[in-house]
């Protein structure tokens, strides 16, 4: 198990017992809990990721805090589109489409004004980073 496993396993742990909320890094910053399924070994894979209310829909940011690469749950999601999600203490079925421009980069830009971070993992990566729209079935 790695660092970043047992990170993530505590920030799920504290969304659950908090009904979404968490400190930390993500204090203040909306959460959501993806459960995808893994594009390459088929097994179940749940990721804290920020998101953002978009009317009806929920977008979220495959940001990976401006890494080169893309994250993992993305390429789950891309791969098996209809998942699962948390939100809160509600969970729901959901299908997800990556938004195309100019949508991406209009939601991209009002997640960045209201969380700066964003504005600077997108500074630090040369890849356009997804965002991911998820509307609930």
């Amino acid at each position: 198990m790695t660092d970043f496993n047992e990170w993530n396993k505590a920030i799920i742990k504290e969304f659950r017992e908090n009904e979404g909320k968490v400190g930390g890094n993500f204090e203040g910053m909306d959460l959501i809990l993806l459960h995808t399924v893994g594009a390459k070994s088929g097994l179940e894979r749940i990721n804290p990721v920020a998101f953002m209310a978009d009317g009806d829909r929920l977008a979220v940011f495959a940001s990976k805090a401006g890494a080169p690469s893309n994250p993992d749950w993305y390429y789950n999601i891309v791969a098996t589109p209809k998942i699962n999600v948390e939100v809160g203490t509600e969970t729901f079925a959901v299908q997800a489409a990556v938004a195309e421009e100019p949508e991406r980069t209009e939601l991209y830009g009002r997640m960045a004004a209201k969380h700066p971070g964003f504005a600077e993992y997108e500074q630090k990566t040369d890849r356009v980073i997804p965002v991911v729209i998820l509307n609930r079935v």
